[in-house]
């Protein structure tokens, strides 16, 4: 059996705490998401995760993507998220993984693109972390890490400054992905997103 790290143990508890609230805190993100969903390129029949799924905000869009014939996955590392996303019905999007992104119960390769919304800042090993999200992509496959608001605005919603350590910065980041098997295409920081997009290594 594995045990849970300390760091796992403070990511579920803090979104354990907010889970039942965390649709109504953000009621105006849909067309975030939906937009940066587009952004990912995803075909009829494709094959996505989205990896700190959370209450599945994501699954939806990604579902619309991929069509009937694709496959959409939400892992979660808290149970709480994955019942607020079963009680808003997009279980039905999806299948509803309870998993630890840094060490998924899937195969090599067996996917054509992750999606994460805010899931970078609270990866307790981030080499480790992305490489694990490549290692179940197929080479040429994508990865799309998203926020639905950038970074200085999020810091001045949460009261605080930004610091040059932030991995979210670009010169942080892209040598980030370039060491976890990914290639950075395409950067955004506004005040209304952040999206990285990225293409798994061969």
């Amino acid at each position: 059996m594995r045990v849970m790290s300390d760091d796992h143990a403070h990511v579920q508890e803090f979104f354990t705490a907010r889970a039942a609230g965390w649709d109504g805190k953000f009621p105006d993100d849909g067309p975030a998401y939906a937009a940066a969903v587009a952004d990912l390129r995803l075909r009829a029949g494709d094959r996505v995760l989205d990896a700190g799924c959370g209450t599945g905000r994501a699954l939806s869009p990604l579902r619309a993507a991929v069509g009937p014939t694709g496959v959409v996955l939400g892992a979660d590392l808290t149970p709480a998220m994955l019942a607020a996303a079963v009680a808003a019905g997009r279980d039905r999007e999806s299948a509803l993984l309870l998993a630890d992104v840094a060490a998924l119960p899937l195969r090599p390769e067996c996917l054509d693109a992750v999606f994460a919304a805010g899931l970078i800042a609270h990866l307790p090993h981030p080499v480790e972390n992305l490489r694990e999200l490549a290692r179940v992509v197929r080479p040429g496959g994508r990865l799309a890490l998203f926020h639905p608001i950038g970074r200085a605005a999020l810091a001045a919603r949460q009261g605080r400054q930004i610091t040059p350590e932030d991995l979210r910065a670009e010169p942080n980041l892209r040598p980030l992905l370039c060491r976890s098997g990914w290639r950075m295409t395409s950067y955004v920081d506004e005040d209304a997103r952040f999206l990285a997009l990225a293409v798994r290594e061969d």
